[in-house]
């Protein structure tokens, strides 16, 4: 079998180990962007056999132009902030590779759907965990009933131990994070397709006996809320914390206007918030419909721990986002005649996607 080449853009937490898990098939070269290699995560990738690592800035595009032609590459997947992302879109277009992101800024991903109409190549932005996977178990839950009454969707990505007053530890971007918790959240209530600010609708949840909040946050309903639109009345996702976090982050952001300064609110939380890599990943995802006149339910729970991969011990964040990527980029590229312009994850087959050799991360069985 034929090397397939890779362009990664952006050596961080995810990025990394989504190199380690192509390169380490002897399936994939990959080579990797970043401006330096000098962080924890990415110095793990330095003499790894089927990973090139390239010193680049995005914005010096004769180099990166450069580095995208010597390469070969068929397709490009953007690890970087969601604001760089158009900048790697137009890569992918003047290089025709297939794209793949994990955004979760609803306004960039509409663009590219925009820009990926009538394109041979594949555009499959928000593929990671929320948005991404999320979708795809509940698309398939979905699909058991005859008609829908609710489709709730829930993920956290929480410290397993925590002693700070917003009992959060930064797992990921924390511009991503900033982005989720300011802009609306799409939700589909009573069959209608509307917008309702982040960090409203608090609720109360218990999983395993455990006592958790969760609150509308941006972006993490994906691709779903088009896909079900008219086949569901009530839909909505919301993000899993610790209780009282919420209330916190909004005296932060609304009380005192920290949502308007978004840098000076990224210096606070990278200052105040440890990193963790002790950490859960939490996807709950609940149905209610109607299955032969019957009212039923049908749940997916998993939580998801750290975990050691080629050597290194590997966050829960890093795990489910990077095998949710990885997986959707094997599954895309070993059979690339399916799948033309603008792919939605949560069209993809879910058992096909579970039993891929990186999504069997998912499994509730696993």
């Amino acid at each position: 079998m034929s090397m397939k080449n890779i362009i990664i853009a952006g050596a961080g937490k995810i990025g990394c180990l989504i190199a380690l898990h192509l390169a380490k098939t002897n399936q994939y070269t990959v080579t990797i962007l970043d401006k330096d290699f000098n962080q924890s995560d990415n110095k793990r990738l330095k003499s790894v056999e089927n990973i090139h690592c390239e010193i680049a800035d995005i914005n010096d595009h004769s180099r990166v132009d450069s580095i995208i032609t010597k390469s070969k590459a068929i397709a490009i997947i953007s690890c970087l902030p969601y604001f760089c992302n158009m900048t790697i879109v137009e890569y992918a277009i003047r290089h025709k590779l297939h794209y793949f992101d994990l955004t979760e800024d609803v306004e960039i991903a509409n663009q590219i759907k925009v820009l990926a109409e009538g394109k041979q190549q594949v555009f499959m932005p928000r593929c990671g965990l929320a948005p991404g996977f999320i979708g795809l178990v509940a698309n398939h839950l979905s699909n058991a009933f005859e008609t829908l009454r609710s489709v709730k969707l829930r993920v956290g990505a929480l410290p397993i131990n925590s002693n700070n007053a917003l009992q959060y530890a930064l797992t990921w971007s924390t511009d991503g994070l900033i982005n989720e918790y300011a802009n609306p959240s799409e939700i589909i209530r009573k069959g209608k397709m509307i917008t309702v600010p982040a960090l409203e609708g608090l609720e109360t949840i218990k999983i395993d006996g455990v006592t958790y909040e969760a609150f509308h946050t941006s972006g993490g309903i994906g691709n779903l809320a088009t896909i079900l639109n008219d086949k569901v009345e009530n839909m909505s996702y919301k993000t899993i914390r610790y209780p009282g976090h919420c209330d916190k982050i909004k005296f932060l952001m609304n009380d005192l206007l920290l949502e308007q300064h978004r840098e000076t609110l990224k210096q606070i939380l990278e200052n105040a918030l440890p990193k963790t890599y002790q950490d859960v990943v939490i996807i709950y995802v609940a149905i209610i419909g109607k299955q032969h006149d019957k009212l039923l339910e049908n749940n997916y729970l998993n939580k998801v721990y750290p975990a050691e991969f080629y050597g290194h011990k590997w966050s829960a964040m890093q795990v489910t986002t990077s095998s949710s990527v990885a997986a959707v980029v094997d599954i895309v590229l070993n059979k690339p005649e399916k799948y033309h312009g603008y792919v939605c994850q949560e069209n993809l087959d879910f058992e096909g996607f579970v039993n891929n050799r990186f999504g069997k991360v998912f499994k509730e069985d696993k």
